[in-house]
């Protein structure tokens, strides 16, 4: 049985804070590989502004030196919001002989009890919650934690930084910088 961590989000753009944490649980549950699901339209936030083409193709850059890195489009297949249960029963549909390990962040586990169809889901898939080791989490679902070194990054800070003409150096990694002066992404002047 191969044993996949998932990592999903808009990845607007994607940075060392992502890297890291899939690296993270890779190493810390002895994974075969880890997949990084763009959201066409994720359900708890607004849709990005940034096209999925650029969004993919940052994506793929951030994870083209680390073998065990993959990018999956398959929320960019449907239309509209990108429901977790819907992603986890076309990837176990699809991928039978296959255990997936959801990997969130702290906040996220708070927020799991909204989620849609959190009943069914968690019958379906195990999560991991990654976690500072100042952070508590705390859930009535079934997670396996996994701490990780703390780093601020956000995508909204890099986003903000950029428009703000600051550098974004160490940031993101370089193949994903060259990408964002490429097509001059997040650029309003």
């Amino acid at each position: 049985m191969k044993k996949i961590g998932l990592v999903g989000g808009t990845f607007d753009p994607p940075h060392y804070g992502h890297l890291l944490i899939a690296e993270e649980v890779y190493d810390g549950l002895s994974l075969d590989e880890i997949w990084f699901i763009p959201s066409n339209e994720p359900p708890h936030k607004a849709k990005s502004n940034t096209d999925a083409t650029y969004r993919v193709a940052m994506l793929e850059a951030a994870t083209s030196d680390n073998p065990h890195f993959k990018v999956n489009t398959i929320e960019m297949e449907r239309q509209g919001k990108s429901y977790t249960i819907d992603t986890i029963k076309l990837l176990n549909e699809r991928y039978p002989d296959t255990t997936f390990y959801f990997i969130i962040g702290a906040d996220m586990v708070e927020y799991l009890p909204k989620w849609y169809q959190i009943e069914e889901l968690v019958k379906l898939i195990q999560f991991v919650g990654v976690k500072r080791n100042d952070y508590e989490l705390i859930t009535e679902y079934p997670i396996m934690e996994v701490n990780i070194p703390s780093v601020e990054i956000s995508s909204t800070m890099i986003r903000q930084r950029i428009k703000n003409h600051q550098s974004i150096r160490y940031l993101v990694p370089p193949k994903v910088l060259d990408v964002i002066k490429e097509y001059r992404l997040y650029d309003e002047s």
